[in-house]
């Protein structure tokens, strides 16, 4: 099990499944309006992440997002960062 100063890979791949469905399923997303997750900065990452679920993050998506990050927790959200960080 690959781990990061922040979160747990195989986690955040395990976690990751409802994030395949607009970021896809390696993190390249096949849809222009979404944006690629693979190879992000982790911690950039996790501020999204955090900013979306505390509606700090308002333009484009982000309602959508917003339902979707509010039900992580830090550990989910280091996880997923982690994940998506490692991929190339």
């Amino acid at each position: 099990m690959m781990a990061t100063a922040g979160g747990d890979v195989a986690a955040g791949k395990a976690k990751s499944g409802v994030c395949a469905a607009c970021h896809g399923p390696a993190g390249v997303a096949m849809i222009p309006i979404y944006p690629n997750l693979a190879g992000q900065q982790e911690q950039y990452l996790v501020s999204a992440l955090k900013a979306y679920k505390a509606k700090q993050r308002t333009g484009g998506q982000a309602p959508i997002m917003q339902g979707q990050a509010a039900a992580l927790s830090d550990a989910d959200i280091a996880n997923l960062a982690a994940y998506y960080a490692s991929l190339k």
